[in-house]
């Protein structure tokens, strides 16, 4: 695929970040705090506290008090042990006889009400919960889909701009829905907006403004963010009791994203591309000027050097699509392999997240915590990438990450060696999901690297909508879910050994260099020292054009 040589002229006049980019940087960021936010809401809104049957007679209507939830002299002769010596949650007696509860009593410690409680969502209802989060990962599947191809058609700044402002009236509309379906349906349409509409689009908006040299930081601060957003829900939910209001106060951070209609930018490179380049000239304009540089945009001049390159430079565009990953072997293998490690990313990374409020403790101060233990590993993994490279950094903390999963499950529940470990999965892991974003990008050829982007994302999202349906397994055996995704990421971390390595390579252009690109390479490969690189495997007229800056 031809570079346009002007646009990366062009671009290259703003440097790799500079005032402009910053500025721009953090209004992109505001939608990762937002979406993370949004993302693990329920946790603290349709929060699971400890229950047992309600007993005529003994309880109160007003019941509250966890001393005598938790009597078990005065209870056991209503209410039967489990395996594990504890009070049951869902049977009590009925003369000699076993029967399930008729209503609840809650443990109100840490949570005054959630939907759960209104709704009585455990039990053989359980599932219903479940549902709900489910429900919300398959909106943001949806919005993975749908506004990622809808922006390359409308634009970056409008699919933004539209689902900041529905992510902001959909997140106080459903702290008011008092029935359980259309609950299910505003929290559909809560997961298109809410966690993918601004989030997809605003890391795209970064990735297209900055330099080579920052897209690596600025990828990684994306999820850094997304962890704020995490911490956050705990935070608000630790200071908010009252889970009507607390979801209002979630949605109203959607405010945060209006003002983004008259400062954000479009993309000068989606402008471009749609052959609307004198607004995109303007915008580099601006920047350039801002950005202080002392240069001075010709704005004529690039645009009559654009018309008098243009024939020469779309002879040899070819269009290409989801497809097109799966027609050619090496292509087709890298493709299933970066789905799986989404795929694996997602359900281990939501399963540890959406799991915290099983650690014992204070369930504010543990989700805070896994969410703050993701910092130490965003910032080491911004000094290593480039260091150490993108295969092994992924396949080492998605393998010891998956250790974690499984080890902490054979550890006592509540203990501190167990949460400790489970601390450590999510910082693995929460790693490798960043990694991955970055060498997505990096493996697949220009003409396809959207649709492969979007089709790992989707793979991430089916993962993240099957993580509570996991989650629910607990009720046969507690160890179930743990070591499903501990199994899960280990198979996927092996597999992702036999991907090329990408890290100071030329980022593939066309198909034929994405179906050349480090064929042969593998980490087995190159500990024997028989790797080939994708610039040898290419033929001298198809190598790839790295993306470079160009000063004047």
């Amino acid at each position: 695929m031809a570079v346009d040589h002007t646009l990366e002229e062009l671009m290259g006049m703003l440097g790799d970040f500079g005032r402009y980019q910053a500025f721009q940087f953090v209004l992109h960021l505001l939608a990762a705090i937002t979406a993370g936010l949004h993302m693990l809401s329920l946790v603290t809104v349709a929060a699971v506290p400890e229950h047992r049957c309600f007993i005529e007679g003994v309880d109160s209507a007003s019941f509250n008090t966890t001393s005598s939830m938790l009597d078990y002299n005065a209870l056991g002769e209503y209410i039967p042990m489990n395996k594990d010596g504890e009070l049951e949650s869902c049977w009590m007696f009925d003369g000699s006889n076993r029967t399930t509860c008729t209503s609840y009593v809650y443990n109100t410690t840490y949570y005054k009400s959630s939907r759960t409680m209104e709704w009585d969502l455990v039990c053989d209802r359980k599932w219903m919960g479940a549902l709900a989060q489910t429900v919300y990962m398959l909106g943001v599947f949806t919005g993975a889909v749908w506004l990622g191809g809808l922006a390359d058609k409308v634009g970056r700044k409008k699919v933004f701009c539209w689902s900041g402002l529905l992510q902001l009236i959909l997140g106080v509309a459903v702290a008011f829905t008092p029935e359980y379906y259309s609950f299910l349906v505003i929290r559909y349409l809560y997961g298109i907006f809410g966690s993918a509409g601004s989030y997809i689009t605003g890391f795209v908006l970064t990735m297209e403004l900055v330099g080579p040299s920052k897209r690596t930081p600025c990828g990684i601060s994306f999820q850094a963010a997304f962890a704020g957003g995490i911490i956050l829900v705990a935070a608000w939910g630790a200071i908010i009791h009252d889970r009507m209001l607390l979801q209002v106060i979630y949605g109203l951070h959607g405010v945060l994203l209006i003002a983004h209609w008259w400062v954000m930018d479009e993309s000068p490179r989606w402008l471009w591309m749609q052959n609307r380049k004198r607004e995109a000239i303007d915008i580099i304009a601006k920047a350039v000027r801002m950005n202080g540089r002392g240069l001075t945009v010709d704005k004529e001049y690039y645009l009559s050097k654009d018309k008098a390159n243009f024939a020469a430079e779309s002879t040899s565009t070819t269009s290409a699509g989801l497809t097109d990953l799966f027609k050619t072997p090496n292509l087709r293998k890298m493709t299933l392999n970066v789905c799986l490690c989404w795929f694996a990313n997602s359900i281990t990374y939501y399963g540890l997240s959406l799991s915290s409020g099983n650690l014992g403790g204070n369930p504010f101060l543990i989700l805070f915590l896994m969410a703050l233990v993701e910092m130490p590993s965003y910032i080491t993994i911004t000094f290593l990438l480039d260091k150490l490279g993108r295969r092994s950094i992924t396949s080492t903390l998605m393998l010891a990450g998956g250790i974690c999963c499984i080890v902490a499950t054979y550890l006592t529940k509540g203990s501190i060696e167990s949460t400790t470990v489970v601390m450590f999965g999510k910082l693995f892991i929460a790693g490798s999901f960043a990694v991955i974003y970055n060498y997505s990008a990096e493996l697949f050829p220009t003409v396809v690297r959207n649709s492969a982007m979007g089709l790992g994302s989707m793979c991430a999202r089916l993962a993240g909508a099957s993580t509570p349906i996991i989650i629910l397994f607990q009720t046969f055996d507690p160890k179930i879910p743990a070591v499903i995704f501990g199994v899960i990421s280990l198979i996927s971390g092996t597999w992702v050994l036999f991907l090329p390595e990408t890290n100071g390579k030329a980022m593939p252009q066309s198909l034929q260099d994405g179906e050349n690109f480090g064929r042969g390479d593998t980490a087995f490969s190159s500990c024997l020292g028989r790797n080939k690189t994708h610039m040898e495997d290419m033929p001298p007229a198809q190598q790839m054009v790295p993306m470079q800056t160009i000063e004047r």
